[in-house]
């Protein structure tokens, strides 16, 4: 064979194997970049309620997994998911979170059992207040904090609830000094709420639990010289002050002397309340009595205007049902708490209260 036929052949024989090795190498640089857009965007740190709507695409299923983060590639989960036939998902809510593969995710979405509940477990602790629970709904359900406080703040809306909760006074509440005109109405209890609750839904399961206690104690709400708005007012004094369910009758006891005797309460939790926005810590109710406030009960005489957080069954009950005592003080051991933690210690007149002060070292509460 010519030698100019042979080096023809060998210089064709080395750009075939050329191209085929910038093939090869193309196609490891595509696996490679297939594979790392493939892996886990994060460490777990991230947590997310994955919301796939009923008839959405899944093209859009995987543009939203990329937008909130949860994959690192739409395109390359696209293409992963045809040649891998992982392209079925369900319509609902997943917990995913930043930790999980594209394969994982989309393992978690192809599985109807990994649907979460329709519903969100919500709960208010006994002595929470109206903004912070107002805050808690906003994180959980697709409301802000600011139209969840505007809606139990409007008094069209209060008229309307009035009709079906005969515990809600409209004229008592139709009062722009009220911070939250529902405060003290919110009851205190587990919820499930539906994910796609209205506002108005939401509050009035709240307001169906405060019915039931209501309609347990009715006859005490209908019997007692206060308005259930008092009761109430006072109850959420009650919680605030008590440090177990243990003192709440007896503190109830001491703050319906006081009322009958026409002395101020004088309760540095109606303090707190008065403070608001501007409360930090408990030391802010000792230091600042001087507040001007219809909370504020070192400035006021009687009850304040209204209820100064959400108070459970057990500090309702006692405001109606206070202990028969002749108590008109109480301090809370707050300095021993080895020896006694909470414990309450009360006094029928100044002198003792004073004393007992002295002796133990304790804050006037």
């Amino acid at each position: 064979m010519p030698k100019a036929k042979r080096k023809r052949r060998f210089r064709i024989g080395r750009i075939v194997l050329l191209i085929v090795l910038l093939f090869a190498v193309l196609a490891l640089a595509g696996v490679g970049y297939g594979y790392l857009n493939l892996q886990p965007r994060g460490k777990g740190t991230k947590e997310i309620e994955f919301v796939i709507e009923e008839g959405e695409s899944f093209d859009s299923v995987l543009r939203s997994l990329q937008e909130q983060e949860l994959i690192k590639n739409a395109n390359v989960a696209s293409l992963y998911a045809k040649l891998s036939h992982h392209q079925t998902y369900y319509a609902g809510v997943f917990l995913l979170n930043d930790q999980m593969s594209t394969e994982d995710i989309l393992n978690y979405i192809a599985d109807p059992n990994n649907i979460m509940d329709k519903s969100v477990r919500f709960t208010i602790p006994e002595g929470q207040w109206a903004k912070e629970i107002a805050k808690s709904l906003s994180k959980q359900l697709p409301y802000t904090e600011k139209e969840i406080l505007a809606l139990w703040n409007d008094q069209n809306y209060i008229n309307t609830l009035a009709k079906d909760y005969p515990f809600l006074d409209p004229q008592v509440l139709d009062n722009k000094d009220l911070k939250v005109k529902l405060e003290g109405f919110l009851f205190p209890e587990t919820y499930f709420i539906d994910r796609d609750a209205t506002l108005d839904e939401i509050t009035r399961m709240f307001l169906d639990q405060f019915a039931q206690v209501y309609n347990e104690y009715k006859s005490q709400f209908e019997s007692s010289s206060m308005s259930v708005e008092e009761i109430v007012t006072l109850a959420s004094i009650i919680q605030f002050e008590s440090g177990s369910t243990d003192d709440m009758k007896d503190i109830s006891s001491v703050f319906h002397n006081r009322l009958n005797q026409n002395m101020d309460l004088q309760s540095s939790v109606t303090v707190c309340y008065a403070l608001y926005d501007d409360f930090d810590s408990p030391q802010d109710c000792e230091t600042q009595y001087d507040i001007e406030s219809p909370y504020n009960t070192y400035l006021i005489s009687g009850l304040p205007i209204g209820p100064i957080l959400n108070p459970g069954k057990e500090a309702i009950e006692a405001a109606l049902e206070p202990n028969n005592t002749d108590y008109l003080f109480f301090v809370a051991d707050i300095y021993n708490v080895k020896s006694n933690p909470g414990k309450v210690y009360y006094a029928t007149n100044y002198e003792d209260h004073q004393k007992l002060m002295e002796e133990l070292n304790l804050v006037i509460e």
